[in-house]
């Protein structure tokens, strides 16, 4: 009788026939599929293309752009070597090609190949080949009329048949903001004052000027050119910066814009043309400087508006802020100590505020007033008003869908902690009026009061107040701060308690469109204000609808 025997291996059994004829196998294949060499031959035959023309999506001047990817494909039987892979304006060419790997010839002795030119391209038979491509140019360079820069792949076949991929870039000329260096090769420096344990605080930046010898007046920011901030820009005491309608800017990575204490700002959006959401033509819009439409939506790529200032005059109007760390970061400036009279001013209409890895509006012991405001999309919270303060805020919508559990729409907090200590300020104001708090947790509303364990600590300020403002609230204890329990802090306000009570029916909230579906004014009156028209310049009257927007019917 014949007996099988096993091996135990991985935890699994094989018998000894199946491994035998496993093995005979393994060994007929690589037996038959072993070739000493390949034998290429000049190629004649036609190749496919993934792309007859690969469009390289905008980029500034002088900035390089992403990797795009073309596929090759060798249809035929024959293992072909391609004579010459080249771009066709040769080593002149602003493009950069690899090609399945390789760098191409070394045109210039540097060492390294330059990606222009590729002789004798190997290609196997029924196979595939990936070829790379980047793009640096000069707007110069582009087609004077509508600011293309344009070159092509050329394949050159052994029978003079040239087969060819179409390359096209859009190039954006633009006023660039960024440090000096030294002749040490230093960059220059900005100072901020002293972080929360008194060391200095300076970051590599420059002060903007009126008399810059390149760029001119960096205080007036106008819509004919974009600008690109690299590193800190900052408007100096005593200096004002105008943004007029229609503005551009464009913030390389870890970038800000600083508006000292005793400086000042003004953004002059426009109302969009015909009431259209769609239409940014009046619109200044703040964002990263990555064009391409894999970046539209990526939050963190650049790092925020600071305002430190304490004039009244800071006003923004008709703004959008996109994909930074923090949108806008109204703070005294540090350390944390300085009385109530310093506190930075802040006033805002019609501005959005999307898609910031942290938060959108982050006020520290800061007096901040703002109608018509939308923020949606934060990883920590939409607005953040902490170390206390001054806050008025009517007909706003903070929503938050950002994808964890841990997000809010609103946080109120009256402290913030370092690593030294714990700072404590009073929160005077935080009134909210016909607004919008609402996302994707259940919990969309913090209020953070601190109360000093220290008997000898006065007690500090904790004042709120929300009237007619839509919630999504659910809280399942009876904590004093919170509706249902507290009516005096909240007034005629609508609780949302699932996704089903005081749906606001947002348009679309995935792609940033904040505005109601149905007439909330049935369900949800607002109160009377002195805001007669909403984000879009639509008239408020006769049913005025809480949060930014009127609603706007499917």
């Amino acid at each position: 009788m014949n007996q099988n025997r096993y091996f135990y291996q991985n935890s699994q059994f094989i018998t000894m026939r199946k491994l035998l004829f496993l093995i005979a196998l393994l060994s007929g294949v690589l037996f038959t599929s072993c070739r000493d060499d390949f034998e290429f031959e000049p190629s004649t035959v036609a190749l496919r293309f993934s792309k007859d023309t690969v469009y390289l999506d905008t980029v500034f001047t002088n900035i390089g752009s992403s990797t795009y990817r073309l596929k090759v494909y060798n249809d035929s039987d024959k293992d072909i070597a391609i004579p010459t892979v080249q771009l066709g304006k040769g080593v002149n060419s602003n493009y950069r090609i690899m090609v399945d790997g390789m760098t191409g010839e070394d045109a210039d002795n540097n060492g390294t190949g330059d990606g222009k030119i590729f002789r004798n391209v190997e290609l196997l038979a029924k196979d595939s080949m990936f070829i790379f491509i980047e793009v640096t140019a000069d707007v110069a360079d582009a087609n004077p009329t509508d600011y293309l820069y344009t070159d092509k792949i050329e394949f050159r076949h052994a029978n003079n048949v040239i087969q060819d991929v179409d390359l096209v870039t859009l190039i954006q000329d633009a006023i660039f903001i960024y440090p000096q260096r030294d002749n040490q090769n230093v960059y220059e420096t900005i100072s901020l004052g002293l972080d929360p344990d008194g060391n200095p605080l300076t970051y590599i930046g420059s002060n903007l000027s009126e008399n810059d010898p390149v760029n001119g007046d960096e205080l007036h920011w106008t819509n004919q050119k974009p600008y690109v901030i690299y590193g800190t820009a900052m408007v100096p005491n005593g200096k004002n910066l105008v943004v007029d309608a229609g503005a551009r800017v464009h913030f390389h990575a870890n970038s800000n814009l600083l508006v000292s204490q005793n400086a000042s700002i003004q953004i002059n959006g426009g109302n969009p043309p015909n009431n259209d959401p769609a239409n940014l033509t009046n619109e200044v819009v703040f964002e990263g400087d990555r064009l391409e439409p894999l970046y539209s939506e990526v939050p963190g790529q650049w790092g925020a508006v600071i305002i430190l200032s304490e004039l009244n005059t800071n006003t923004i109007n008709h703004l959008t802020i996109k994909n930074a760390t923090v949108g806008l970061l109204v703070q005294k400036r540090l350390p944390f100590i300085e009385p109530d009279s310093n506190q930075p001013k802040l006033n805002l209409s019609n501005v959005q505020i999307y898609n910031c890895a942290n938060v959108g509006l982050l006020g520290r012991d800061a007096q901040i007033t703002a109608t018509n405001m939308a923020i949606n999309y934060c990883g920590q919270a939409s607005l953040a008003a902490t170390l206390g303060g001054a806050y008025n805020f009517t007909h706003c919508t903070f929503n938050n869908n950002w994808n964890s559990s841990k997000q809010f729409a609103v946080v109120i907090g009256n402290y913030i902690e370092t690593s030294e200590a714990t700072y404590i300020s009073d929160l005077t104001q935080a009134n909210f009026t016909n607004c919008i708090i609402y996302g994707s947790n259940q919990n969309t509303l913090k209020l953070d009061k601190f109360t000093p364990p220290n008997s000898s600590i006065p007690n500090v300020t904790f004042a709120y107040q929300f009237q007619n403002c839509l919630i999504k609230l659910n809280n399942s204890n009876s904590n004093p701060l919170y509706l249902p329990t507290n009516t005096t802090n909240f007034t005629n306000c609508y609780n949302a308690n699932n996704g089903q009570v005081f749906n606001p029916k947002l348009k679309k909230v995935t792609e940033n469109k904040l505005w109601p579906t149905v007439d909330l004014f049935t369900t949800m009156p607002a109160a009377n204000t002195s805001v007669t028209v909403d984000i879009l310049n639509k008239l408020r009257a006769p049913n005025p609808n809480i949060g930014a927007y009127q609603f706007i019917s499917d």
